[in-house]
């Protein structure tokens, strides 16, 4: 009857395990007398942590008279898993005070719990019980992973050298942590390093390397990786495969993330993201929504994320009945209350002119967090309601909110359209006093703009002089259409200079400088400008 009982267990594991099947299950164990045996507590819990009822896997653990290792493993990980970190540590405490000495698969779950969380300081605890307890390879890897994770990748790497077995779990997990934290070339001299220690790779060794490389400049590397993955018969390797699609789409490279994406016979989530998202940053807006269409066909279940990355190519597109239908689709998918979606959706409405229904989506949102406040911000700022985003940004600080870098473009974007001038001077003094955070690209344009237009010219220059030699040309092209506004003929000259020596061959800027020269009447510094443009066009 017992190798009856189990062998069903066995059976329901591979199945999809539903909250009343669990019940039922669990009902007939207790009427069976055979919950004594730790085998089906163990089972009952991960099942009931499967459909998220965390009460009843608790009590079921909490009535379990024989705990073994393996029941407290799962009741930490069903914690764990649900991001309740803190019940996680407590059982792990309470597990250390009882009889049962954790194993490698404890220390693996509170290792990645700590990851999860960004908790270094527990993470540390945990790393002294490791060594206090010695155990094996299976934690040494977890170890390293939640190092790279929390981008402490020289504390991985010496976790990784002190070692005494290098399996090729251990290199995989090294090598995907230097590319989680962009060292591609690291990543690639401990590979040839493995290589040469005749240890062969696998599918999980091509996704570790390939997740390094994040921009176009590193195409060809990645082209070289693709090669040796058809070479060593990687190609048909799902997780490679999906991991090729994924890094040339992050390189705008379409064509070859096509070529792969084609041959992929069944692409998962992960796969469709990349390439949608592919097709969205290489402005390809269009050949997203087709491809999100079909990716529903096909009957795979979207996530928030991918939803929100499709509402930004509608935003992009300024098309609202596609908006709406998105929205009506998250909706349906229990989806719209989702943060990074409501999000989007209040950017989208913004953007298409419908700021109302916007601001009713961020009415709507239950727990708001900085990402949604900061889309409100960002919305009024676009239509230049400078004081309706203050007083958003006050809600913020009221409600005990850290404000970040957006939350700050936000509002410096809603002072230059809006022309509030003092407010600006403000609020860009105080994200760096105040909070810490230093001017980017996207603040200084706006500052720069709000300065300008308003006749502060050389204020404005004093702005971009103070930032050091190291200018985005964007910030330039600010004060250069200021200039313009303005006719203060003298700035124009030198900021259109500035801009020429930076960026020599930007034919967007050569168009401006142009302009500004004709506009003070220097036709000949215009036609030798366009002249530049013209011989630098035909070389292309």
């Amino acid at each position: 009857m017992f190798i009856h009982f189990k062998s069903l267990v066995f059976e329901l594991s591979k199945l999809n395990q539903t909250l009343s099947k669990t019940k039922s299950f669990h009902a007939l164990l207790i009427k069976t007398c055979l919950l004594h045996d730790p085998f089906y507590p163990t089972k009952i819990i991960r099942f009931y942590a499967n459909s998220n009822d965390l009460n009843s896997a608790y009590n079921l653990f909490d009535e379990s008279p024989n705990r073994t290792v393996y029941t407290w493993n799962s009741i930490i990980r069903a914690y764990a898993q649900s991001h309740y970190f803190l019940d996680a540590s407590t059982l792990f405490k309470q597990m250390l005070s009882s009889v049962r000495d954790p194993d490698n698969f404890t220390f693996a779950c509170l290792l990645r719990a700590c990851a999860e969380s960004f908790n270094l300081y527990s993470l540390k605890i945990v790393h002294g019980l490791l060594i206090v307890y010695n155990l094996g390879p299976v934690s040494g890897s977890a170890i390293v992973s939640a190092y790279s994770k929390l981008g402490l990748i020289d504390d991985a790497r010496m976790v990784f050298d002190r070692l005494k077995e290098h399996d090729l779990v251990l290199y995989n997990t090294m090598i995907a942590g230097y590319g989680c934290c962009g060292y591609w070339e690291k990543g690639l001299h401990l590979f040839i390093m493995m290589r040469r220690l005749e240890i062969n790779p696998d599918g999980y060794t091509m996704v570790g390397l390939l997740s390094g490389f994040t921009n176009s400049s590193l195409l060809d590397v990645g082209q070289s990786i693709h090669c040796y993955c058809l070479h060593k018969g990687f190609g048909s390797n799902a997780h490679a495969s999906s991991m090729l699609v994924s890094m040339y789409s992050r390189c705008s490279y379409m064509h070859s993330a096509y070529k792969v994406f084609d041959n992929l016979s069944q692409p998962d989530l992960v796969t469709w993201s990349a390439f949608i998202s592919g097709f969205s940053q290489s402005g390809e807006y269009h050949k997203a929504l087709v491809y999100f269409k079909k990716m529903n066909s096909e009957g795979i279940k979207t996530d928030c994320i991918l939803l929100a990355t499709v509402l930004s190519v509608t935003a992009q597109l300024v098309t609202l009945a596609k908006g709406v239908e998105i929205h009506g689709f998250a909706i349906r998918n229990n989806l719209d209350s989702e943060i990074v979606v409501s999000s989007a959706l209040i950017d989208m409405y913004s953007k298409c002119g419908f700021l109302e229904m916007g601001l009713k989506v961020f009415d709507q949102i239950p727990k708001r967090n900085i990402v949604a406040y900061n889309s409100v911000i960002t919305s009024l700022g676009l239509y230049g309601l400078a004081t309706e985003a203050f007083e958003v940004f006050k809600m913020v600080l009221e409600r005990g909110l850290k404000p970040d870098e957006s939350t700050f473009a936000g509002l410096l974007c809603a002072c230059s359209h809006g022309g509030f001038i003092k407010e600006g001077r403000d609020i860009f003094r105080r994200m760096e006093v105040d909070f810490g955070i230093k001017p980017k690209t996207e603040h200084c344009v706006n500052y720069v703009k709000l300065l300008g237009m308003g006749g502060d010219l050389d204020e404005a220059y004093d702005v971009i002089d103070s930032l050091g030699e190291h200018v985005d040309d964007g910030i330039w092209g600010a004060l250069l259409s200021c200039c313009d506004a303005h006719n203060h003929s003298k700035l124009a000259k030198i900021v259109a200079q500035r801009l020429l020596d930076d960026k020599p061959n930007r034919s967007s800027y050569k168009v401006m400088v142009s302009n500004v020269h004709a506009g003070y009447g220097r036709w000949d510094d215009a036609k030798n400008v366009r002249d530049e443009l013209d011989v630098w066009e035909k070389r292309k």
